[in-house]
């Protein structure tokens, strides 16, 4: 199965959203908290599965820069900093198409942990690995 690729990528500031039209006819508008929060490095993703790094206070984040990865991927710069993400055609596709389902995991994720989506995240350097209670 061939992956869609994107003809049109365009970083829309005011809605803070990332629109992504693909050969395959489908277009999404991808909102950048959803890809900050799904972001793909290793810092949000762990290092492995329940290593995950629920990402919080990421609704007003925007795209400062976004970087062509050879002809596979891009890499944007969030305002927040996180830059290590390396988002494929592939996961920007996954991103797009499976978005209200996305959503759903976060705030569920979100209740499970007990925190509020617009919290401030813990800063780097206080490693934030869930004790024991």
């Amino acid at each position: 199965m061939t992956t869609p690729r994107p003809v049109g990528i365009t970083v829309h500031q005011q809605s803070k959203q990332l629109e992504v039209g693909f050969d395959d006819g489908t277009t999404y508008a991808i909102a950048f908290e959803l890809m900050r929060v799904y972001s793909p490095s290793a810092e949000v993703q762990g290092h492995g599965p329940g290593q995950e790094v629920l990402q919080t206070g990421k609704r007003d984040v925007g795209i400062v820069d976004i970087a062509a990865v050879g002809h596979y991927a891009v890499q944007p710069t969030f305002t927040d900093g996180h830059d290590s993400g390396i988002f494929t055609w592939e996961y920007l596709h996954f991103l797009g198409s499976r978005q209200d389902e996305l959503w759903r995991e976060y705030e569920a994720k979100l209740q499970q942990a007990g925190v509020d989506r617009d919290a401030p995240m813990p800063t780097a350097g206080g490693h934030a690995c869930g004790g024991h209670h």
